[in-house]
């Protein structure tokens, strides 16, 4: 019997005349063919016989097929090779049909995935039902006639367990393989992605035309009068016109396709859900602070440069907005005016002002008066409790008087030991300053240290930090009171 092997763009790469047992098997499973000559031949039950994946709609390596064709003839077969690149479907045709399979088989694996959670469930209701025999932990007895019984039970509980969680983990296999069957269409059209994917035809299809006309692309020549230059240009400019079409589908549904003419310096554009202020527009992409800049922001302007100069580029395919400076500006100001627009129309919160039975050092309300002792910050301090004031409703946090004190591990945690009075926001940032806190110490505030000589203590300022207070501009002071003024700071 002749092997046929025959080779269309229509239908790849096929093997017919095999039997089973003959030995062409054994050379035809060999991973040495196709383009990556890395493939081995499978057999079909659809088509009756070996086909090459990966084949259809593209040209044979010829080489590869007359190797095949010479094992077979050494084998003792009788071989006829037949290749014919001219045949072939339309873009159109072989997209269409890709869809379709895609379709089969989200159908079929949406089939699997439901027997695969019948299984499962039935599983577990059968070890279900013999569980309910031991529900009131009954124990195995040894030595009972029922030993047996129980343990072959148990047994039979763990294989059903077992199979069922064995039969949800395929359910979920294969309903992930039926959503990602689905969406095949869906993601193969993104216009994104087509945008990119249209790129590159373009200059493939510039590249034939060179080669063509005799001209050099990519690195290298091709002979113009190669008949497979000509197929090879229908091919691409039947598929740039099909994702052409996608294009203009997409932008009838509201899709903007962004270009040059669309910015100039000083723009936002929206990239990956942040919006970036142009710096540069490029033929094919638009210069943006690097991205580093953009965690965890929602706006970065050219000012906002944490990076030493860093820049990134956005193309135009991963741009999804347009604002102008002045729109840009806008948004703020309305945001602000909102905000204050609640502000007004909604009454203003007042704190609480602490009342006698609550904590001298925090202020809470756990403080047990009978036994001067605070579940909350464990606060006991000696004699009559002297109880600071809270902060008054409507004054500015970052503006009310905080005590800093210095906290070292060879002190006592009771023992706390103030050095200057300032701002909060003054105490924040020299409390923040890597340079006041060592290996054995560390700065601290707060704005509620409870009674002086009681709760703590002014100590010696010995001057190793007078550096750090000049480079922040603090003059702190050395007197504790909720009415302390400091410099710059309007009463």
């Amino acid at each position: 019997m002749t092997i046929q092997i025959t080779h269309t763009r229509r239908d790849g790469t096929l093997v017919d005349g095999t039997s089973r047992g003959d030995g062409s098997a054994e050379i035809l499973k060999l991973r040495e063919y196709g383009r990556t000559q890395r493939q081995p031949f499978r057999w079909s039950r659809n088509l009756d016989c070996w086909y090459l994946p990966h084949s259809r709609d593209h040209a044979a390596y010829t080489p590869n097929l007359e190797l095949l064709a010479q094992r077979l003839r050494d084998a003792g077969f009788d071989v006829n090779l037949t290749v014919d690149n001219a045949d072939r479907r339309s873009f159109a045709e072989a997209e269409q049909d890709r869809e379709e399979r895609a379709a089969a088989r989200a159908d079929r694996f949406a089939g699997y995935a439901d027997n695969a959670a019948h299984n499962s469930q039935a599983a577990w209701k059968s070890a279900h039902q013999i569980s309910e025999r031991f529900e009131f932990g009954q124990p195995i007895l040894v030595g009972h006639h029922s030993e047996g019984r129980a343990r072959r039970d148990r047994e039979r509980m763990d294989t059903s367990m077992r199979k069922s969680i064995k039969e949800g983990d395929r359910a979920q296999h294969w309903a992930d393989r039926q959503k990602a069957a689905a969406n095949y269409e869906r993601f193969r059209k993104d216009p994104g992605t087509t945008l990119r994917r249209l790129d590159k035809l373009r200059a493939d299809l510039r590249a034939v035309e060179k080669w063509q006309r005799g001209e050099s692309a990519k690195g290298f020549s091709r002979n113009p009068s190669d008949p497979e230059l000509t197929i090879e240009h229908e091919e691409l400019t039947e598929e740039i016109e099909l994702w052409e079409q996608v294009i203009k589908d997409a932008e009838a549904k509201g899709f903007k396709v962004w270009t040059k003419a669309d910015f100039k310096r000083g723009d936002f554009a929206l990239h990956r859900g942040t919006w970036y202020e142009v710096l540069r527009v490029n033929p094919k992409s638009l210069t943006i602070r690097h991205i580093f800049n953009g965690t965890g922001k929602t706006i970065v302007r050219a000012t906002d440069d944490s990076y030493d100069g860093w820049t990134s580029t956005a193309t135009y395919d991963s741009i999804s907005g347009r604002k102008s400076a002045d729109e840009m500006q806008q948004q703020p100001q309305a945001e602000a005016a909102e905000h204050q627009d609640q502000a007004e129309q909604s009454p203003p919160t007042v704190e609480p002002t602490p009342t006698a039975e609550t904590c001298p050092m925090c202020h809470s309300s756990r403080w047990l008066a009978d036994v001067r002792h605070c579940a909350h910050c464990h606060h006991a301090p000696d004699g009559q409790p002297n109880h600071t004031a809270a902060p008054a409703a409507g004054v500015d946090q970052e503006e009310s008087t905080a005590l800093v004190l210095i906290a070292s591990k060879h002190s006592s945690r009771r023992r706390k030991r103030a050095l200057w009075a300032m701002t909060r926001r003054e105490a924040q940032a020299v409390c923040g300053d890597p340079r006041t806190s060592g290996h054995s110490y560390m700065l601290t505030w707060t704005e509620r240290p409870g009674t002086e000589g009681t709760d703590w203590e002014w100590v010696p300022d010995n001057g190793s930090l007078d550096q750090v207070l000049e480079d922040l501009g603090i003059t702190p002071c050395r007197e504790w009171t909720a009415t302390t003024q400091f410099p710059g700071v309007a009463a």
